[in-house]
């Protein structure tokens, strides 16, 4: 793991945000169809854990699907946690919010969900552009080869998560509003408002979404989107007491 994430914050070890006691968190960026990428980076949290006192919790920010050639297969690995694994919370992304509203009848939604990716998420269940392309009765008919339990899952995401002082959420948030108060459509999609926004916030916010070369780290935000899809690499930030490092596919060898 990274030793340098620590030294990137300058505040004195005690001022630090912190985890509970006992709790390792691994909370994993945006996956969009690398399954791939997904399987190599939770064999290194496994190898991670080997022989770790502390119980691990693995929380994914969203955006498991679309674009990547892989979206059923994530899923797939999405519905059954990891075993030996004390938390796995999976929070709801923009695209799972569109793939949802579109299997509960929304067809309002599917142009724009297959500008973003969705025809890559359809093709995965071997659903084909013609079927797509001719809508109505063949579309919905076609839709019925997406298995209950991903139906289930992308329909009972969590918007968000809360580890000591840590707030885990796709997007982020709208700043100097209260998360009790908080707008679902902030939470999954808002950019610009919180990435640009240096006043503190209640906890520090970990968020996937916005796409950086590099983790994105500042003193009331990190953001972990790499986009794997693309890049090939998938990132884990890694927080245990006021430690934090990282794990990322493709950093090996």
């Amino acid at each position: 793991m990274f030793g340098w994430i620590d030294r990137a914050f300058r505040r004195p070890p005690e001022a630090l945000p912190t985890v509970p006691a006992g709790v390792r968190v691994y909370a994993i960026g945006d996956i969009h169809g690398r399954r791939d990428l997904l399987d190599e980076l939770l064999a290194m949290i496994v190898a991670d854990c080997a022989g770790a006192m502390a119980s691990a919790q693995i929380i994914f920010l969203g955006d498991y699907i679309d674009r990547g050639p892989a979206s059923a297969a994530v899923l797939d690995r999405l519905v059954t946690p990891l075993p030996g694994v004390g938390g796995w919370r999976c929070l709801a992304g923009n695209h799972e919010a569109a793939m949802a509203s579109v299997l509960a009848g929304d067809f309002s939604v599917m142009s724009d969900w297959l500008q973003f990716g969705g025809l890559a998420t359809l093709e995965s269940y071997g659903i084909s552009p013609r079927e797509v392309a001719a809508g109505g009765v063949i579309l919905e008919s076609a839709m019925s080869r997406i298995p209950p339990e991903h139906r289930k899952f992308v329909a009972g995401l969590e918007d968000h998560a809360t580890v000591g002082s840590y707030l885990f959420v796709h997007a982020g948030i709208r700043p100097g509003v209260a998360l009790a108060k908080q707008d679902r459509r902030d939470l999954l999609a808002i950019r610009q408002a919180f990435l640009a926004d240096d006043r503190a916030h209640d906890h520090v916010v970990v968020h996937g979404h916005s796409i950086s070369a590099e983790v994105e780290i500042r003193h009331n935000r990190i953001g972990i989107d790499t986009g794997a899809y693309r890049t090939g690499q998938l990132t884990a930030l890694v927080l245990e007491g006021a430690s934090r490092s990282l794990l990322q596919t493709g950093t090996r060898g």
